[in-house]
């Protein structure tokens, strides 16, 4: 079953073929899911910019190696999670999340309590993501976040499926485990 990002009709050979309009189309589709995922792997804005334009840099230069344009999402993705492994690599580490969850403006609630328990909730789970390893945290972005299947996430990653499988099972346990420990 294809993915959410692979089941509309993309304009890949006319980008192949150098069509500038049609390289716009690919841009305004992926840049933000690409970001998304970036930043969710990095947590850091600036640094998922440079893989989102690094990922469209190597895809304009590569775009003649994909075999089926039917999969340009996923390789596309795939370039992206290389990408981010380079970026970390050269920051030397994971940086710790960063307290700007709000950057975007949070919807009005009734009770101020309840929008500030929510507020709570969401950053604990964030902190909880972030735990997990990177290999972890990219297969549940992956699959919950962008939607793609295990097959799909194992040619992203380069992960045999069984490896998929096991990564995304013992991050929902890790998650589900640390989320009991901390509000029993």
């Amino acid at each position: 079953m294809p993915s959410v990002l692979e089941c509309e009709s993309l304009p890949v050979a006319a980008a192949r073929s150098g069509e500038p309009g049609a390289w716009e189309a690919l841009l305004r589709r992926y840049q933000l899911p690409l970001y998304v995922f970036a930043f969710e792997l990095l947590r850091e804005e600036t640094a998922a910019r440079d893989v989102v334009q690094e990922t469209f840099i190597a895809a304009t230069r590569h775009l003649d190696g994909l075999r089926e344009d039917a999969k340009f999402g996923s390789w596309l993705f795939s370039i992206a999670h290389q990408k981010c492994g380079h970026a970390g690599r050269r920051r030397g580490r994971e940086r710790e999340w960063l307290a700007e969850q709000a950057s975007a403006p949070e919807e009005f609630a009734a009770d101020p309590r309840e929008d500030l328990i929510r507020q709570e909730d969401e950053a604990e789970f964030l902190r909880l993501l972030a735990e997990l390893p990177e290999a972890h945290r990219a297969v549940l972005l992956l699959h919950y976040l962008e939607d793609f299947s295990l097959a799909e996430i194992a040619g992203i990653t380069a992960a045999p499926l069984g490896t998929v499988k096991s990564r995304l099972h013992y991050a929902k346990q890790t998650l589900r485990q640390r989320l009991l420990e901390r509000n029993p």
